[in-house]
């Protein structure tokens, strides 16, 4: 015997009809019914009495249907005990912008697969685009692209559009696109001193170098606000009042992705991956 096989003569035994019963097990009659011919001809035992509205449980199949139950009970619990006898735990790595993804997205999914599970979750600032893999201080992440990615397994989840954040007094402000050609001469934010190369590259343009060092997408937003900076963003990023994003001919889409080391062998960041793509899929 095994637990599918359980699994079926329980579904049969409580719908008193093996039509029934299929339909509730989303499987078609015939395989059922086979399946409980082999189960009872390896328990050499009837358990159903045929009758012309169904089926009844013989003296046999009571037995059967008692110790069945019981043992099914206990076999789903076990993933719940399991897990919390390991006392699991996840830390999440996100950017300011992924934290809002990852709470509305995948916290309930992941959940309900994991509800034992303690997880922690670590915001990066803009110096870290990994958000704190290439640290070790976490084991998965919810990130953007692109940033070097050696050493680090990535899934993408989604692609974004980026463009120009500025007033919405600037001269372009109401351009319906623009290029790096008419950005030039601009007062740019700067990224921290240090950060990924690639990630500097792709979310700054032109020359920052009496610009204050900008760590979160807030201060980027502020110094647009305040001061008529120029910073790049997600064409989707909310903004206050009285800001604009103009779409960017010459940069490809940055992606949102799911990453992980990967030298990694945690089943929960497995389940991670796979809950993130699933949340994004649907």
């Amino acid at each position: 015997m095994d637990l599918r096989a359980l699994r079926y003569f329980v579904a049969v035994a409580e719908e008193r009809h093996v039509g029934r019963a299929a339909s509730r097990l989303h499987m078609t009659q015939p395989p059922l019914s086979r399946a409980i011919r082999h189960l009872e001809d390896e328990l050499g035992a009837i358990l159903f009495e045929r009758t012309p509205k169904g089926v009844t449980l013989t003296a046999a199949g009571t037995v059967l249907y008692d110790e069945a139950a019981a043992l099914l009970g206990q076999a789903d619990r076990i993933p719940d005990r399991v897990s919390a006898a390991a006392a699991a735990n996840l830390t999440i790595g996100t950017l300011a912008d992924t934290a809002e993804h990852a709470g509305g997205r995948l916290v309930p999914l992941f959940r309900d697969r994991h509800p034992y599970v303690n997880v922690s979750i670590h915001e990066a600032d803009l110096g870290d685009p990994t958000a704190g893999l290439r640290a070790g201080l976490v084991d998965v992440a919810l990130t953007r692209t692109p940033f070097d990615s050696t050493g680090i397994s990535t899934r993408v989840l989604r692609a974004v559009p980026v463009g120009v954040l500025m007033r919405d007094d600037d001269p372009l402000a109401h351009c319906r696109s623009v290029s790096a050609g008419d950005l030039v001469d601009r007062r740019w934010v700067r990224l921290p001193d240090g950060a990924d190369p690639v990630w500097t590259a792709y979310w700054t343009c032109g020359t920052h170098d009496d610009s204050p060092v900008m760590r979160t997408v807030q201060e980027c937003v502020q110094a647009v606000v305040w001061n008529g900076t120029s910073a790049l963003a997600p064409v989707d990023q909310p903004l206050p009042a009285g800001l604009v994003v103009v779409p960017l001919d010459d940069r490809p889409p940055s992606e949102i992705v799911v990453a992980w080391p990967k030298t990694s062998r945690s089943p929960l960041v497995r389940s991670f991956v796979q809950v993130a793509e699933t949340s994004y899929r649907t």
